[in-house]
């Protein structure tokens, strides 16, 4: 039975790592990693939206990943285009929006039509919402929003007197509510250029599991470790500011 006295985080970032590692240890190859990885984050997503967090977002591909030998690219490439095929149809039934975070250059058309087919697919859906950041970098976002500003300044459809915080947002890749739970697999202790601005005041958390074997109970356990957090704004405690 769901425990109801649970805080349940808004939005949920997680970073998809040790697919790899989780293969090599397993005597199998990069490419059967990222496979299992792929199939997890199919059902991990969908036990996550069930749990009443509305938004999800995954980093699966970042700008530096381009670095990665061709064959490993390619296989990525291929997997993207058969998940999303695969999981726009679940998404669909359960009522969940797909949208897409970072830079559509280089990546394959194929790659670029399937991601069009989702989010128009998916658009009028409203019970959650899957953000992938594919291609992305937090830095690289934060760039492309200030020139998009900076058109929006030149051609005064803008006041450079009404720039903040709060219309920085809209500029970014997707005008989301910033992340209140950050979970990293693996272990690693970085957040590697992940959704930098949304990030400002999110809880950390870096399980040692490696992303394949990331499943139900290990989310649970994240988020009662979220609960035991004293979320902080600038000095106010968040259940002070939210009573």
């Amino acid at each position: 039975m769901e425990d109801r006295s649970l805080k349940i985080p808004n939005h949920v970032g997680i970073i998809v790592d040790g697919n790899g590692r989780w293969a090599k240890k397993k005597g199998m190859s990069r490419s059967e990693g990222h496979s299992e990885g792929a199939k997890n984050l199919i059902n991990l997503s969908r036990y996550i939206f069930s749990k009443g967090i509305k938004i999800l977002s995954v980093f699966v591909f970042s700008t530096e990943n381009f670095k990665r030998s061709k064959q490993e690219v390619d296989y990525l490439m291929n997997l993207f285009v058969t998940m999303f095929n695969q999981y726009c149809k679940d998404l669909k039934k359960e009522n969940v929006k797909i949208v897409f975070s970072g830079r559509r250059e280089f990546l394959p058309k194929k790659v670029l039509e399937v991601m069009d087919k989702v989010i128009k697919t998916t658009k009028d859906n409203n019970n959650g919402i899957l953000n992938v950041c594919l291609n992305y970098g937090g830095q690289a976002e934060i760039v492309d929003a200030t020139k998009k500003m900076i058109d929006d300044v030149l051609e005064k459809r803008i006041k450079k007197e009404e720039i903040n915080e709060e219309l920085f947002s809209k500029y970014l890749y997707n005008d989301l509510p910033p992340i209140d739970f950050l979970i990293r697999t693996s272990g690693e202790l970085r957040i590697s250029n992940f959704i930098l601005w949304q990030l400002a005041y999110a809880e950390l958390y870096f399980p040692k599991t490696y992303f394949p074997d990331f499943k139900e109970k290990e989310f649970d356990e994240a988020i009662l470790e979220y609960n035991k957090r004293n979320r902080r704004f600038g000095g106010i405690n968040y259940e002070d500011k939210n009573s």
